[in-house]
């Protein structure tokens, strides 16, 4: 019988103790945690997720600076803002929404956040903390895609010591930080991409299957075995008959 992992629950669950722990803060300190949103041009994915953010930060507590830039905004202004956000008390995490217009380099543009104030934990110095932290490093900044799917799995309440796992993707955003975890909880973990060889049977061997490519119906039903665990992090727009 299949088990629907609900990930709403679990979301719900980590929004109240987040609006709890603001509240105890704001009580204490007279302050809550800012987050600097910082969108480049108008991408209706890009805004629909901002959209998304600012309303979970909002319900929990946390002070939004948002800062919406035309998509004609040159690399040099973007790069002073972050420097400006990178020195600004009330903000403690700066988020710039990717992708970015084709005139700026992204990975500059996120070198130039503060490692501390980091909010996706796509800085190189977080990137690298990932890899060599211990198992029960709690100052990590990690990023969040992949550490909600891990969330979702120790939801489960189920020992992942030894599991196969097979994280297909193999992006900086969600492949490798989620092999990365899969790794400190002892999973033994293969990371498959498109090219990989002999996908399906690959996939057959995993006891945890994270689908993290940006192609519908990839993963076929017969390429998961018998009570394997499958988290499928993609959202993509499929035709139907209604369409």
């Amino acid at each position: 019988m299949t088990h629907i992992i609900d990930g709403k629950e679990i979301s719900q669950n980590l929004r109240d103790k987040l609006k709890k722990d603001i509240s105890g803060l704001k009580n204490k300190y007279n302050a809550v945690p800012g987050l600097a949103v910082v969108q480049v041009g108008n991408v209706a994915a890009s805004s629909v997720y901002v959209k998304a953010k600012t309303k979970s930060a909002h319900e929990v507590g946390i002070e939004i600076i948002d800062h919406h830039l035309d998509e004609s905004t040159s690399q040099d202004q973007l790069l002073e803002l972050i420097n400006t956000l990178n020195n600004q008390d009330n903000v403690n995490s700066i988020l710039v929404q990717l992708p970015l217009p084709k005139h700026m380099n992204e990975q500059t543009i996120l070198d130039s956040i503060h490692p501390d104030k980091d909010a996706d934990g796509f800085h190189p110095f977080n990137v690298g903390k990932l890899s060599i932290a211990s198992h029960n490093d709690e100052n990590l900044l990690i990023p969040c895609t992949p550490y909600g799917c891990l969330l979702m799995l120790k939801g489960l309440k189920i020992d992942l010591v030894g599991k196969n796992a097979v994280v297909i993707g193999r992006s900086n955003i969600v492949g490798k930080p989620m092999a990365q975890l899969l790794i400190k909880e002892s999973c033994t973990v293969t990371v498959a991409h498109s090219k990989t060889k002999n996908l399906p049977d690959v996939c057959r061997n995993a006891d945890i299957l994270v689908a993290a490519v940006g192609r519908p119906e990839m993963i076929k039903g017969d390429w998961v075995k018998k009570g394997a665990i499958v988290i499928d992090v993609g959202i993509n727009r499929i035709a139907t008959q209604t369409d």
